[in-house]
């Protein structure tokens, strides 16, 4: 019996001892439609879909996946807005608190934001507009057609390449 509730007891402590080192996983939500102002860990636009986002508070990363589209207002997101391949991104009156990287896209438009990291857009093919937002580190356009456009902006770091005049 005192050899039983031993293993038992050990095994116990095993169980208890694996549950408390296992990482707390953030949740992923995936966004087709609209989400209001609510709290969300990880936030993705799947393929082809539309997601618009008022006043939604995002606690890691939004991201955009191939020919879907993101329309957001006065969002706050602790993390990056990224997109690869999307058909639209656009962020206006919001935070973010990393980088916003746009590649490979088609339009996008950035307004009235705040951006804590790099604002990165490269290789689009449609309208770009990139206007009145507050960037504390750089704000990079490499090798999009037609060339982004806008102004207004207020950069900490350094405006690169084809964003040297906004």
């Amino acid at each position: 019996m005192r050899t039983r509730i031993g293993l038992l007891t050990a095994l116990l402590s095993v169980a208890v001892a694996a549950l408390a080192a296992a990482p707390a996983l953030a949740e992923e939500r995936t966004c087709r439609g609209t989400i209001g102002a609510t709290t969300v860990d990880n936030l993705r636009v799947p393929q082809g879909a539309t997601c618009t986002l008022n006043g939604t508070r995002v606690k890691g990363t939004v991201k955009v996946e191939r020919g879907a589209m993101l329309r957001a207002s006065r969002i706050r997101v602790v993390g990056n807005v990224q997109a690869e391949g999307a058909k639209a991104v656009n962020v206006a009156r919001s935070a973010v608190g990393g980088s916003v990287q746009i590649v490979q896209g088609r339009h996008s438009k950035l307004d009235r934001n705040a951006v804590k990291g790099d604002v990165q857009y490269f290789e689009n093919s449609g309208s770009i507009s990139i206007t009145r937002n507050r960037i504390d580190g750089n704000l990079q356009c490499k090798e999009n057609s037609p060339r982004p456009t806008g102004g207004g902006n207020v950069v900490q770091g350094n405006k690169e390449d084809q964003c040297a005049r906004l």
